[in-house]
């Protein structure tokens, strides 16, 4: 239960207090584009199984390597990307905070 609400706390309200601290004259534009960071997770369907409760994405799925999160903080560089960046890197810092509760 604690994993679940730490997991998707990450995903959707850390997304949404990013908008409302930085991005506050269009925080519901930041906080959407940020939260499409979870479609980083259509690279589970190239797993088998797809869904495996037991197992860490990081650095199991493509998408979620430690190199794509390098390029994730890349993209937080610049002010064109960046918002797709911070929610690419949200994500994986959700799915760090979900794998620890597995260890």
């Amino acid at each position: 239960m604690l994993q679940s609400i730490a997991h998707y706390g990450c995903h959707f309200l850390l997304p949404l207090l990013v908008a409302l601290i930085w991005f506050k004259p269009y925080w519901k534009m930041a906080y959407i584009i940020m939260v499409c960071g979870i479609l980083i997770d259509l690279d589970h369907l190239l797993a088998n199984p797809i869904f495996d409760p037991n197992r860490c994405s990081i650095n199991f799925h493509p998408l979620h390597t430690y190199y794509a999160f390098a390029v994730y903080l890349i993209l937080t560089l610049f002010k064109k990307t960046r918002l797709i960046g911070l929610g690419l890197a949200i994500h994986i810092i959700a799915d760090v905070v979900d794998c620890s509760f597995m260890q």
